[in-house]
């Protein structure tokens, strides 16, 4: 069988161009470039904080050695390990380092959400938009029932409208929602292994800070 045989632009232009619009009547311009965005973690290894807790362990033996103020000129990549450190340098009390970084996980963990949120949409949305193609076709093929090219074609894409919608929900926007919730399982599980240990170097440092003069 000719592969051409299912290619249909019309078809294609009615569910793919339906089901962007719908996202985009729908959603935020901020979390549509967030959704978008969000590809890019697809094709890499699934987060892991074990390179961040080998740099954190480093660091708490400068801190040890030189002062928590050496720490302040520390190259750190990893955004939560950096607050925290700032944190720890700036004199934050252990309690406020948790919640610096809780704060900071649970706003990482809502914005995964969103772009997950906005795939499982947009899959939802696609078969409802072969539907709409599927009528499309049927309203063609009935209107010009004497033409028999005509009939072939608006068949064509009654049809194939219903396939694409199927097949971009089921094999592409629900497994891309699905596999960007399973990523932010992931990292949120290894970010949350981070928590203990700067709250510990905070808590560590802490006594060492010193004590302001009661006038």
């Amino acid at each position: 069988m000719d592969p051409t045989a299912f290619i249909d632009p019309a078809a294609l232009a009615i569910v793919g161009g339906g089901t962007l619009l719908a996202a985009a009547l729908r959603t935020p311009a901020r979390d549509l470039a967030r959704a978008g965005k969000a590809l890019k973690v697809l094709p890499r290894t699934l987060f892991a904080a074990a390179p961040a807790l080998a740099q954190l362990t480093a660091l708490s033996r400068i801190a040890q050695r030189h002062g928590v103020i050496a720490l302040d000129r520390s190259v750190v990549a990893d955004p939560d390990l950096r607050a925290g450190v700032d944190a720890v340098v700036d004199g934050a009390a252990p309690e406020e380092v948790e919640a610096r970084l809780h704060t900071a996980q649970a706003e990482r963990a809502a914005r995964h959400a969103v772009a997950a949120d906005v795939w499982a949409a947009a899959a939802e949305t696609a078969p409802a938009m072969g539907m709409v193609g599927t009528l499309v076709g049927l309203a063609r093929m009935f209107a010009e029932m004497e033409s028999t090219a005509a009939v072939g074609a608006g068949m064509g894409v009654a049809l194939l409208a219903t396939l694409y919608g199927a097949l971009a929900a089921n094999l592409l926007l629900m497994p891309i929602a699905a596999r960007l919730r399973a990523a932010a399982r992931v990292e949120a599980a290894e970010r949350a292994t981070l928590v203990a240990p700067l709250v510990a170097l905070a808590r560590r440092e802490a006594p060492r800070r010193p004590l302001q003069s009661v006038a």
